[in-house]
């Protein structure tokens, strides 16, 4: 087993560790590295030629590129020449489908070009845990690409982690609890707290919004203009190509104790429990204890990986194989983002929810 190891030791360790070449694959354009000696992800794909145009040099190894992904849940791209988000959506298509708009949100995006959005407009100084891309909805994309456009003069990494290993971490009576009641989510849209129910389901229109929520198994209740959202969904589902399993939820993401805690005692100040923009409990409606949501922060913390974005970088994450955030940063950062291969829950069974996914 690991030693612990926080944010800061792993970024310092990335900071002085020497590439290392892996015998992967022989290829004159491209190495295929890892960013330390001791991390398994993600494995990165650097060209050696410059000017080498990534979706051009990825059209003819698709196949490659997803035992890739499947392998490790995370190849960065390094080195390629991505000049327009245009380009990065081209490129997008030619390793998986065309991006798909950003439904359902939780995290407030702008459009840059098509489908491809900014990656998250929450202020500069705040962490965005790790977590998995709407894994708290009825779909959820099973592909998600960064580009980074801008990397921050200080900070702005985008931490991943591999949640196969996360899901070992957790204590089994711990799995056996979220396994059995699963996760309640629930939220509230209006009030000037979060995203309003507008944005979220991208319409005006409340028979609209109704309906998606209706047909993606949301209960719903409306206050005025004011919505809360009650929906059970898994904790651990169970990959539709590796047949692994995954801890793969907004349990910890969602939960108020996840915030920073000035935001929090903000928050709690200003509306009671209930009526919190988002929480989670288990899926009874019972609590989630404080030591488990510890300990489930932990387990993520444990596996986290920190990387330094370079210009042009492209991050390619298997979305149900590997969990993301972003650290806080100081300058000007853009980086840009686009999800592909929509997935669903199918069933649940004993070992988790089966997931179907539009290939």
């Amino acid at each position: 087993m690991k030693h612990p190891k926080t944010p800061n030791t792993i970024l310092e360790e990335l900071r002085s560790a020497s590439r290392r070449a892996v015998s992967l694959t022989r290829e004159e354009t491209v190495t295929f590295d890892y960013l330390g000696s001791d991390l398994g992800l993600p494995l990165v794909i650097e060209a050696r030629i410059k000017g080498l145009v990534l979706s051009t040099w990825a059209s003819s190894r698709r196949e490659l590129i997803e035992d890739h992904v499947f392998k490790y849940g995370a190849v960065l791209f390094r080195n390629f020449k991505v000049p327009t988000a245009t380009e990065f959506e081209r490129f997008i298509s030619s390793v998986s489908e065309q991006p798909f708009a950003y439904h359902d949100r939780s995290s407030p995006r702008s459009e840059v070009s098509g489908n491809i959005y900014s990656s998250t407009e929450y202020p500069a100084d705040q962490t965005i845990f790790l977590h998995n891309e709407n894994s708290y909805a009825h779909t959820w994309p099973l592909r998600i690409f960064f580009c980074c456009v801008t990397p921050a003069q200080r900070g702005g990494e985008t931490p991943i982690a591999d949640t196969r290993k996360i899901l070992q971490r957790i204590e089994p009576r711990v799995r056996r609890r979220f396994m059995q009641e699963r996760v309640l989510y629930v939220r509230n849209f209006g009030g000037g707290l979060g995203l309003p129910w507008q944005t979220a389901y991208q319409t005006t229109d409340r028979l609209v919004a109704e309906k998606h929520c209706r047909e993606s198994g949301y209960e719903t209740r409306w206050e005025g203009e004011r919505l809360t959202t009650r929906r059970v969904g898994p904790a651990i589902a169970i990959h539709p190509r590796t047949r692994e399993s995954v801890w793969f939820n907004h349990a910890t993401f969602f939960h108020v104790s996840t915030l920073d805690p000035a935001i929090r005692k903000a928050l709690m100040q200003e509306v009671k429990q209930e009526d919190l923009p988002h929480n989670t409990y288990y899926g009874d409606g019972v609590a989630i204890e404080d030591s488990v949501l510890d300990h489930l922060r932990e387990a993520y913390q444990r596996e986290t990986v920190i990387f330094q974005w370079q210009a042009g970088d492209v991050l390619m994450l298997d979305n149900m194989l590997t969990a993301h955030g972003r650290m806080p940063f100081a300058g000007p950062r853009q980086v840009l983002v686009g999800m592909s291969e929509q997935c669903a829950v199918r069933e649940f069974n004993g070992e988790g929810a089966a997931v179907t996914c539009r290939m």
